[in-house]
């Protein structure tokens, strides 16, 4: 059996080497394990770049679509994504496409996802080559505008270095024309524009604020409209759609509402729409809402001293009662004891 094995072992050998003098058998060349690596990496792992790419814009699409609400500027933003992939194409065939001017006003009251949606947008971008970063530098007039002359063009050229690569997010944008003809606002709004020019495919620039304020700048700087082609509308939220904000928020930080609080909770926000206040804040007014009952509930509970794991979960409408007899400026005396229980 041995004998067997050995023989057909130097017969194989003896053959290759036989076929290999004919030119039957190219040699086997030299195994280089940080070549095979790198070949493995490429060929057999079943990823390229443009996998990896398509993967991460899948994940940072539904991180959009997990957003509540915002129908609209969800579509919006996917054409956008559609735009400049078909840009990208065109180009690959010589076809002609339009230069991508991408700066954007965002206009709508506070909380309703303006901030969150840029992030995500500047991370798209950067994975469809557009941005070569795509991070976001969120910034005010405090941040552009100086207190002297040559201060706001120095201020401006900082935060416009910072935000190289990515998306300079201006929020109250209206607020850099609020100080008339002598005000350093209109140099940052000019400083800016130049920024646009000269590195417009490094930086987008996202103008952000309330949509009537918004107009009303761009009414005073007519040359603004136009440089800024892309405009999203953030509406307000429903009734249903902050309860539902409400209900994350809360799930987040591994608490849970009561019945009453929930109820509570629906009346007020019902009661705040209905007033149609302007500049209403949205997920921002809920967020408040529930840190301040989660405050009043630690206050309750140090002084009941109840420490089960349900009670330390659970937000009660009496938590959430406090805010709004603060707000109001009544206090726990002059309440009638209908509204107290």
């Amino acid at each position: 059996m041995k004998q067997k094995t050995r023989f057909s072992l130097t017969f194989r050998f003896e053959n290759n080497r036989l076929k290999q003098s004919r030119g039957f058998l190219t040699p086997e060349p030299i195994n280089d394990h940080k070549a095979t690596k790198k070949q493995l990496s490429k060929q057999d792992s079943g990823f390229s770049p443009e996998t990896k790419d398509k993967d991460r814009l899948q994940e940072l699409t539904a991180e959009l679509d997990s957003m509540i609400g915002l129908a609209k500027v969800k579509e919006l933003v996917k054409e956008i994504m559609a735009y400049v992939e078909i840009c990208r194409r065109r180009q690959r065939y010589q076809l002609k496409s339009e230069n991508l001017v991408l700066h954007m006003i965002f206009k709508g009251n506070p909380g309703t996802g303006k901030t969150t949606v840029a992030r995500i947008l500047g991370k798209m971008l950067a994975e469809l080559k557009v941005l070569p970063k795509g991070h976001l530098l969120e910034v005010e007039r405090a941040d552009l505008v100086g207190e002297f002359i040559g201060h706001t063009a120095q201020k401006c050229r900082e935060q416009i270095k910072k935000a190289m690569g990515g998306i300079l997010f201006i929020d109250e944008a209206y607020s850099l024309a609020r100080g008339g003809e002598k005000d350093f606002g209109k140099e940052a709004i000019d400083t800016l524009v130049k920024a646009m020019e000269d590195h417009k495919n490094e930086i987008i620039i996202i103008l952000a604020g309330y949509e009537q304020e918004m107009e009303k700048f761009l009414r005073t700087n007519p040359g603004l409209r136009s440089r800024f082609p892309i405009h999203l509308h953030f509406p307000d939220y429903t009734k249903e759609e902050l309860l539902e904000i409400a209900a994350l928020m809360v799930r987040e930080r591994q608490y849970k509402l009561s019945l009453g609080a929930k109820e509570y909770l629906r009346t007020y926000l019902q009661a705040q729409l209905e007033t149609n206040r302007t500049n209403f804040s949205n997920a921002r007014l809920v967020r408040n809402l529930i840190e301040r009952a989660i405050r009043r509930q630690a206050l309750r509970l140090v002084q009941q001293q109840i420490y089960s794991r349900n009670d330390l979960m659970l937000l009660l409408r009496e938590d959430f009662e406090e805010k709004e007899i603060e707000e109001t400026g009544l206090t726990d005396n002059v309440l009638p004891l209908s509204l107290r229980q």
